[in-house]
């Protein structure tokens, strides 16, 4: 995928209103900052529906295992240690999709990246339809981990960086909201398609729509304009802020250039003084939110059937449950500019503790629903937070690799999980298991606490 002159979109060619500009004129403002003063506009809401889609179908992709694992289950009589596997080995890929990911990002562009693993995972789930067994699906199950790992923090930098300052964390809350709308699909695909029988291997075809989408990603998203500039391609990147500016009607101010192209990423740099306590704060932030939420929500669906509701029931229950999202995420895109980074995503930490308290005493449907919905609303609205504070704490030419590392450490607790759940629920029953869950929210949210806010303040370049 060759990035240069090769996409119809006006931000690459230049062929949109207000293009024609020289890159290098003398003018008072960084392009950074001309973007961070314009209005919410038509590009911006281009980039977000168009970043926010792909977002959609990997979580899409990452619901539907849940489903098809409680109807695996039974069509395949498999044990729950069979089915921690399936479950966990697709976040053994993502933890490794996720760290490659945002180092190729930061050398080879947050657009292509964002593309190629959109096309990984889409091609590698419909190939799981034709699984004839458990070593086969695992073996392709890592391959879709690997695509879905990578796209995450990708799209998550793309848009921050074109984001204006002041909306920057709703922008990025509002991207992460397209995840609950992925989601939701899987419980309707769950509902309606998935079955012992061969209902499971049509929701694996559903799941082969990414594919398709990474063209859309390719031809029609800009690529980066602080990437661009960090690459030395000061022409490029004047005709996407021109773009952007053409969109919200805003007078162009063309920038100077910005020196020579930055050095390539370094991993160690994220442990250098300067990065080093705000790596370790957000990579404990990223583990505590992944051990619970994929602890919980990949194994619900199946909890349920265990505790004797049918299989309709329980993909019910789940669609309901997930349906509390969506307010969750509403709130968190209000409160993360209003409250800041770090007191939004503790605040919502500390909420989701209690409801997974709630939830591992609940033994009636109305109690399951209702603890459920609160922690499924509260934990979704700290993710966003945690996907809008990420990207921003890091300078832009470590920030697809710092964004990616801190996703990949969060992985390794996405694979210990699931793993990690029937144990406990083996143990002390669902009021272990959800005990669990509820520390390592609070643990997530103490480690918020210790990261920069940087609400409103424009991001780092060196």
């Amino acid at each position: 995928m060759n990035d240069q002159n090769t996409s119809p979109n006006p931000a690459v060619h230049g062929d949109g209103p207000g293009a024609p500009a020289d890159a290098g004129s003398a003018g008072t403002m960084t392009r950074a900052q001309r973007l961070d003063r314009l209005p919410f506009g038509r590009a911006h809401g281009r980039l977000l529906v168009g970043s926010g889609i792909g977002w959609a179908l990997d979580a899409m992709d990452v619901a539907l295992i849940s489903f098809i694992m409680a109807a695996l289950g039974i069509a395949w009589n498999l044990t729950s240690t069979e089915l921690s596997v399936v479950a966990s080995i697709g976040f053994v890929g993502m933890a490794v999709g996720a760290s490659l990911g945002g180092l190729l990002a930061d050398r080879i562009g947050r657009r292509q990246v964002f593309a190629l693993t959109l096309l990984i995972y889409g091609l590698a789930t419909g190939a799981a339809a034709l699984s004839t067994g458990l070593v086969m699906l695992i073996v392709l199950r890592f391959i879709i981990g690997l695509g879905l790992g990578a796209e995450l923090p990708v799209a998550s930098t793309l848009v921050s960086e074109y984001a204006p300052k002041r909306i920057r964390g709703r922008m990025i809350v509002i991207l992460e909201a397209f995840w609950a709308v992925g989601w939701l699909a899987a419980a309707v695909i769950g509902y309606f398609v998935v079955n012992p029988g061969t209902g499971w291997r049509w929701a694996f075809v559903i799941g082969m729509a990414p594919a398709a989408y990474a063209l859309v990603v390719r031809y029609a998203l800009p690529e980066s304009v602080r990437f661009l500039e960090q690459r030395g391609r000061e022409e490029e990147a004047e005709r996407s802020v021109r773009y952007f500016e053409a969109s919200t009607a805003t007078p162009a101010a063309p920038s100077p250039p910005v020196g020579d192209p930055a050095p390539p990423p370094n991993w160690r740099e994220l442990w250098s003084p300067r990065l080093r306590r705000r790596t370790i704060a957000i990579w404990l932030a990223w583990f505590g939110v992944n051990f619970s939420y994929y602890g919980a929500f990949i194994w619900l669906p199946t909890l349920l059937v265990q505790q004797g509701y049918d299989l309709v029931q329980s993909f019910e229950y789940t669609l309901i449950i997930t349906l509390a999202q969506l307010p969750g995420y509403a709130v968190a895109a209000i409160l993360i500019e209003k409250w800041g980074r770090r007191a939004t995503l503790a605040s919502f930490l500390g909420l989701s503790a209690v409801a997974a308290l709630l939830f591992g005493q609940a033994d009636t449907v109305a109690t399951i629903i209702a603890a459920g919905m609160a922690m499924s609303a509260f934990n979704l609205g700290a993710w966003g937070a945690l996907y809008a504070v990420t990207p921003e704490i890091y300078p832009t030419r470590m920030r697809g690799t710092g964004s990616g590392s801190a996703a990949a450490f969060g992985r390794v607790a996405a694979i210990l999980a699931p793993l990690s759940t029937p144990v406990f629920i083996s143990i002390g029953g669902a009021p272990l298991a959800f005990g669990v869950f509820a520390f390592f929210f609070v643990l997530a949210g103490v480690a918020a606490l210790f990261l920069p806010e940087w609400t409103g303040k424009e991001l780092q370049e060196r």
